[in-house]
């Protein structure tokens, strides 16, 4: 059976990390699966935005496999399999699979159905949205290990939550509950277990019905800008209304609306 489930349909792409006897944790398969998956999704353009969980009800990812991957890379394994051959013939695919520094303007939501550590905490902060059952634990546990969450966490986690919260989530290495998750604004919202899914499609079908060149650019400027002085960000944002406003769909969307129809957008 595939590591990672991907299908795509209604201009939804759907990734599930699939190995639930693991809590979902990170294999080699599952690395090089996820990488290609998120480049099919990032160039297809009938794709409008991708939903990320985990099988099972236990866990969302529980991080890198420490049985397969941690040894394969740390070269305490022997590559025994096309999987194993392929990432390490390719580093760069882990930077794709933990979309770290790596250009992806549509939008991801992750729907979190139970343990989110390490690695799993880490592919969630490049996710857009965010829902979580209540079950949900979140946390960087690399510290106690004696290693660091080098797939983005260094950088984006005090970007995204309060300075004194990331620096406790990541020099303690202690988990925290989906409540206090929300709470300080790492996730959206804790939506029942049995609600999950549909939740995440249903955001997933409100932003899918929207202008996607327009939704690209949001994404896009808020990410090219951040950190940046407010001239130089300004001089992004209207790059991209520049882009926008005299695009198709930004004369569609009007007419529609003054038609009383639903739009049809192209995202050109």
């Amino acid at each position: 059976m595939s590591d990672l489930l991907y299908d795509k349909r209604d201009g939804i792409a759907r990734l599930t990390m699939n190995r639930p006897q693991r809590r979902n944790a990170i294999s080699p398969q599952m690395m090089v699966q996820m990488a290609a998956a998120w480049l099919d999704f990032r160039d297809d353009p009938d794709m409008r935005v991708a939903i990320l969980t985990g099988a099972g009800d236990v866990s969302f990812c529980a991080g890198a496999d420490l049985q397969l991957l941690i040894p394969l890379l740390a070269g305490v394994r022997q590559p025994e399999d096309e999987w194993d051959h392929r990432l390490l013939d390719d580093i760069t695919l882990m930077q794709k699979a933990l979309l770290r520094d790596f250009e992806l303007y549509k939008p991801v939501i992750a729907a979190v159905n139970g343990f989110a550590l390490a690695g799993g905490t880490e592919i969630l902060q490049a996710t857009d949205i965010r829902l979580a059952t209540p079950q949900a634990t979140f946390g960087l546990s690399e510290t106690k290990r004696g290693i660091i969450p080098a797939g983005g966490s260094l950088v984006r986690l005090a970007r995204q939550i309060p300075y004194c919260k990331a620096m406790e989530i990541l020099l303690t290495g202690d988990p925290i509950a989906a409540e206090e998750a929300w709470r300080i604004g790492l996730v959206n919202e804790i939506i029942p277990q049995e609600q999950l899914m549909a939740r995440a499609e249903t955001f997933a079908q409100r932003i899918a019905a929207n202008g996607p060149l327009a939704v690209r650019q949001c994404k896009e400027v808020v990410i090219r800008s951040s950190g940046l002085p407010l001239h130089e960000a300004y001089q992004i944002e209207n790059e991209a209304a520049a882009r926008v406003f005299t695009s198709k769909d930004a004369m569609e969307g009007p007419l529609a609306f003054m038609e009383k129809r639903p739009p049809r957008f192209t995202g050109t």
